[in-house]
């Protein structure tokens, strides 16, 4: 079979036999699910058996980017497959117990802030503090001794490959998305901090660097698992999530309880804190940071989204009071959590992820997973007609872990390194007649100068008009923020500057500290992890992108193609069409994607109007982020008028 990059409309010869196998995937998926087989791992379908090894065929020549769309699709649901069968591990203790929780009644119908109880049988599964799992064999964990480890340095990697020569947008995205994917890793994942000391990481600095920081660089190491028992001292290390590993919206609830309590209004305590004239959240007097779930690496785009799901959440109270006025307040805010947090995954699988892989077999996938082959129409009529997933999507289907304790993993956050979306500078304009207002260095917006943006008069309104219209980075080589490279150490308690023996600055290049993170946590470089995802490893630097420049750029730091870094590589690849980052990192998306909602009784077994009342799933069904914006911000209208996805850069006001 020969690959046509332009997609004829005459291709029946290739779209019958697509939909022949779409129809047989949704009837063996029907049976398995007649027959009571629950897909753990160790059983693969007779469909997905089939399908691996004609595509492996057809891969040859014809990557699935490349197929049309409803048969890319059907590759990309073999991929997922494979990778489900032999790409998630467990990295718990040996005899672990959850025997320290107990859940009460309210667990049942309710998310738990620390994320214990979602699974009812293994409470601590998914909770703060649980160890990150893995997408590849731990035996390929280990992370490389001294001084392989340090080769290349990182900080050359930084200066030579990612420094931001100059700013290279990503046009079709608007800088939302760039918010958006940070806000919701907020939610997802955060290692233990670790805090200078004379165990550090020490990388050499040139004496022509300009480096601020001194020499040599020293990173903090992740602090190590407390929890880690004498019998796995020969296993590769582990990690802890500080997060809970739930699709929860923690950033905005908090991950313990008395967390939770704190940001709830005091006066109507089932709403959250956000004052009624600025209708902003609180002021946290400590960090001179607005009040919230999560506030590390705090900016204005942070703000600005956990502004508005926290007002979406009072709106969805509101609501539900209106409704229920005999529920008490904890039952109100509970549903409330569930709704707003749903409606956030939402968005984020069917709106969000087509913006950023704006291909049209995405497209069909992603609302695949949420709405099902069926489709959005269908199901908003008549509701699930399906137990298959693949028919009727995700919500609302049976919980499914594939015979593995569900974990996020050290590769997910690997896959998620994308720094390269911030700008070093915006620029803010007016909602009402679109006069430019002021342009702002990135630094100016950040930590606690963010609080500081509305003192002129600028609105809130204007800094989400200036946000649609404007672009965020491309995630590419030489695109890394200058202002992250240079980037001044805070305490995660209290957001005050870390000063060393002699009083000065500590200085991170967050470049520099992301190579360091894989290779300290044992992330495979670029070609490993290729070979370990079912993709073909890369023989040249060609291979890895038709960029010549960077093919050389990468020859000259790393010699070895084998030697390459994992975020280095993702970013030099060749993108699919339409892609905002690569083809390897997506593989672990593909994964991931499906397996955070699949999970989660909360999106499953129990995503159905007992829990969620009708009200809330009739909430959930008929808003999207343009919606949200809407509600809360109606000065936006003009700029969204015959915006489809509110990823993607909005109407200029003149």
């Amino acid at each position: 079979m020969t690959c046509n990059n332009k997609r004829r409309r005459g291709s029946s010869w290739i779209v019958i036999p697509g939909v022949l196998f779409a129809g047989a995937v949704v009837a063996t998926s029907i049976c398995r699910r007649l027959a009571g087989q629950s897909g753990k791992a160790g059983q693969r379908s007779a469909i997905s058996r089939l399908l691996e090894p004609l595509f492996a065929v057809i891969n040859r020549s014809c990557p699935w980017h490349k197929l049309p769309p409803w048969l890319g699709a059907l590759n990309l649901i073999s991929f997922r497959e494979v990778l489900q069968h032999e790409n998630l591990y467990d990295t718990s203790a040996p005899g672990a117990s959850d025997a320290r929780v107990t859940c009460d009644p309210r667990s049942v119908y309710a998310r738990r802030s620390e994320g214990t109880c979602n699974n009812l049988q293994h409470p601590e599964m998914g909770a703060a503090c649980q160890r990150f799992g893995r997408n590849v064999p731990r035996q390929f964990t280990y992370p490389e001794a001294a001084p392989a480890i340090m080769s290349p340095s990182p900080r050359v990697v930084s200066q030579r490959l990612l420094a931001r020569e100059s700013f290279r947008p990503a046009e079709s995205l608007n800088l939302l998305a760039a918010a958006w994917i940070q806000f919701q890793t907020h939610d997802w994942f955060s290692h233990e901090r670790g805090k200078p000391s004379s165990n550090d990481f020490e990388i050499p600095v040139d004496g022509n660097d300009q480096w601020k920081g001194g020499s040599p660089m020293r990173i903090p190491r992740t602090p190590p698992d407390p929890t880690r028992k004498p019998e796995e001292s020969e296993l590769p290390p582990t990690y802890r999530n500080r997060e809970s590993h739930w699709w929860d919206a923690s950033q905005i609830y908090g991950n313990s309880e008395e967390e939770t309590d704190k940001l709830k209004n005091t006066q109507d305590p089932g709403k959250l804190e956000v004052d009624e004239k600025s209708h902003l959240l609180p002021l946290d007097p400590t960090t001179g940071e607005l009040r919230t779930g999560f506030s590390d690496n705090w900016w204005v785009g942070l703000a600005l989204l956990h502004t508005l799901f926290a007002r979406e959440h009072n709106a969805i109270f509101d609501h539900l009071r209106r409704q229920y006025p005999y529920w008490n307040e904890d039952q109100l805010f509970d549903t409330a959590r569930l709704i707003n947090a749903t409606l956030m995954a939402k968005i984020h699988t069917v709106e969000w992820t087509p913006a950023i892989l704006a291909h049209p077999t995405l497209k069909i996938a992603m609302n695949a997973n949420w709405w099902g082959l069926a489709g959005e129409g269908l199901r908003k009529l008549v509701g699930r007609i399906s137990n298959s997933v693949l028919i009727s999507g995700i919500p609302g289907s049976a919980t499914e872990l594939h015979g593995v304790p569900f974990a996020l993993t050290e590769e997910f956050v690997s896959v998620y390194r994308l720094h390269a979306l911030i700008p070093d500078q915006l620029r803010f304009y007016h909602v009402s007649d679109g006069r430019h207002l002021k342009d702002l260095e990135f630094r100016n917006v950040a930590f606690e100068n963010a609080a500081s943006l509305l003192d002129d008069g600028t609105t809130m309104g204007d800094i989400f008009y200036s946000f649609g219209i404007s672009h965020p980075g491309a995630i590419t080589l030489h695109n890394y923020p200058r202002f992250l490279r240079e980037l001044e150490m805070r305490d995660d308690k209290q957001n005050k500057l870390i000063k060393d023996a002699q009083g000065k600055p500590v200085y991170l290049d967050l470049a520099a500290v992301d190579i360091m993170r894989d290779r300290e946590r044992g992330v495979p470089r670029y070609n490993e992890f290729r070979r370990l995802l079912h993709k073909p490893p890369v023989t040249t630097f060609e291979e890895i992108t038709s960029n010549r420049t960077w093919a050389q750029e990468l020859k000259e730091v790393y010699g070895d193609v084998n030697r390459v870094d994992l975020m280095v590589g993702m970013f030099a690849e060749d993108l699919p069409e339409g892609f905002g980052f690569s083809d390897t990192a997506f593989r672990i998306f593909i994964l991931m994607a499906s397996r955070r909602l699949e999970s989660d009784r909360f999106f499953t077994d129990d995503f159905r109007p007992e829990i969620y009342t009708p009200e809330g799933i009739e909430w959930i069904d008929n808003n999207d982020m343009k919606s949200v914006l809407l509600r809360h911000y109606p000065e936006l209208r003009p700029a969204l008028r015959e915006v489809n996805n509110a990823f993607a850069p909005w109407r200029v006001v003149a």
